[in-house]
């Protein structure tokens, strides 16, 4: 399939051709599904964690006779069934991760890369050259209509141009070897230079 390409500035920079194999798939649910609860669960950090019994800190001192008082037997003010009492399995600092084989993984970028060209949120542009400056780099984005915009570059991603875009709002830019399935589907508009088409197809095929 072929879709036009675009300068920052807004003019035209003739064609590209992308390859149906990545660009062309019908976005399946299950796989994006799949992919993102990988990402999501293996950036979790995993730190809960509550005090058990051995770890609360009370006098382990008979809290009163064993008979003759009408109750129940106790020992420690520790026990779990007690207010401020140790927490019976509570959460332990773990791991969330779980495995997910590497052809599902690739299939899923493909999906997500798909389902922006079905949406018709793809944008590809020619490159992503720039002074440094923000003012006119965030004038260039309202221009382009860009609110909530994901950019991907080739291996390498221009200084000037993430100095430039560090503080505009809703802006991210990554390199080829960043793209993602879940920054990919979180951000309105897909911005691809011509350079991150190459080097994603390099990656996916």
């Amino acid at each position: 399939m072929k879709l036009d390409v675009i300068k920052l500035d807004g003019g035209t920079a003739g064609s590209v051709e992308l390859g149906d194999e990545i660009f062309g798939l019908e976005p399946r649910a299950d796989i994006l599904h799949r992919v993102v609860r990988w990402q999501r669960n293996k950036a979790q950090a995993g730190t809960h964690k509550v005090k058990t019994r051995s770890e609360v800190s009370y006098s382990t001192k008979k809290i009163y006779r064993q008979k003759g008082t009408g109750g129940a037997r106790h020992g420690s003010r520790k026990a779990p069934i007690f207010r401020k009492g140790g927490i019976y399995k509570g959460p332990t600092p773990r791991s969330h991760a779980h495995d997910l084989p590497k052809k599902v993984r690739k299939l899923g970028l493909m999906h997500a890369l798909s389902a922006k060209v079905k949406d018709g949120s793809l944008v590809i542009i020619e490159n992503i050259e720039s002074d440094g400056k923000t003012s006119s780099l965030a004038k260039q984005v309202k221009n382009l209509g860009w609110k909530r915009a994901l950019i991907i570059d080739g291996a390498e991603v221009n200084e000037n141009f993430i100095r430039a875009a560090a503080n505009i709002e809703g802006l991210d830019v990554l390199p080829s070897m960043g793209a993602n399935v879940y920054d990919i589907l979180k951000r309105d508009t897909l911005v691809l230079t011509k350079a991150g088409v190459e080097a994603l197809e390099a990656r996916l095929k």
